[in-house]
């Protein structure tokens, strides 16, 4: 069978798919990530079919399945894209209590619009977090968001990309030092795994091997480590959830309209909206 070929991609979603902990070596404060560099793969694909190729991301950090299924879904539909990647849900996810049965329907909702609308559909299931530490709790709701993923993708013939059946991923030296968002070497992992899930060969080895086992540090200094973590990353996260703010609050898309990979003059503009 002949691997698929698009022209026109647009993702969206929340940090993930923004790119989170992938920093951009050009622009400081801004981020590269999976999609990213899954859309320069497919655009190498579709250069050698001599056809055009174009991408959006349109995901903010922070978002909630709301937005993701809400404005951001609306403005991929206004780019009238060939292949839109939606990854939306895992900040809601992380809240104290979620309705799984609710998140699901919202999904495939916005699945069967993206279908009539004639688009195909990138999915994703989230990491399975058993080696987590804290977040293992999190593995029950998890594992049952991943099965609704590929229920809904059986539904409306998606692709799915399968994080949770990537054992690499469990290793916490995949993850940023915020222990939420993948590093450089996640992203690119996963980033080769989105282009196997959408039918093009690669080399597994590359994204699906674990690494080599990691020395084990004095138990002291992972104490350190661990409340480090806890002054520099989930405390100002626990006083956002309490001021009701979110990270993402006053950013715009990186990549809001569909440019060209291969003309420099297209980059987007990366940054915030204006204060005020």
């Amino acid at each position: 069978m002949t691997a698929p070929v698009w022209t026109r991609y647009v993702a969206i979603g929340d940090s993930f798919t923004e790119g989170m902990s992938d920093p951009d070596p050009v622009t400081s404060d801004a981020y590269v990530g999976w999609a990213d560099r899954l859309a320069v793969q497919l655009d190498a694909v579709a250069e050698e079919a001599h056809v055009p190729f174009a991408y959006a991301n349109l995901a903010v950090r922070g978002r909630k399945l709301d937005d993701v299924v809400g404005p951001q879904l609306d403005k991929a539909l206004s780019l009238a894209p060939d292949l839109v990647s939606m990854v939306g849900g895992g900040n809601d996810l992380l809240r104290p209590s979620v309705d799984l049965d609710s998140l699901a329907s919202r999904i495939e909702d916005a699945v069967v619009r993206l279908r009539r609308a004639g688009a195909d559909v990138l999915l994703a299931t989230p990491a399975d977090p058993r080696d987590a530490g804290l977040f293992k709790a999190l593995r029950p709701r998890h594992a049952v968001h991943s099965a609704n993923i590929f229920t809904i993708a059986q539904r409306h013939d998606c692709f799915v990309l399968n994080l949770w059946g990537i054992a690499a991923l469990r290793d916490w030296r995949m993850w940023g030092e915020d222990r939420i968002h993948l590093s450089t070497e996640g992203h690119s992992r996963v980033a080769l795994a989105a282009l196997t899930a959408l039918g093009h060969g690669t080399d597994a080895a590359e994204w699906a091997t674990p690494l080599p086992p990691a020395a084990r540090g004095a138990r002291r200094d992972e104490f350190r480590e661990h409340a480090q973590w806890a002054r520099t990353h989930a405390a100002p996260w626990v006083q956002r959830r309490l001021r009701g703010e979110s990270s993402g609050d006053r950013l715009a898309a990186k990549r809001p309209t569909l440019t060209s990979l291969r003309d420099p003059e297209l980059e987007p503009a990366h940054g915030s909206l204006p204060e005020g």
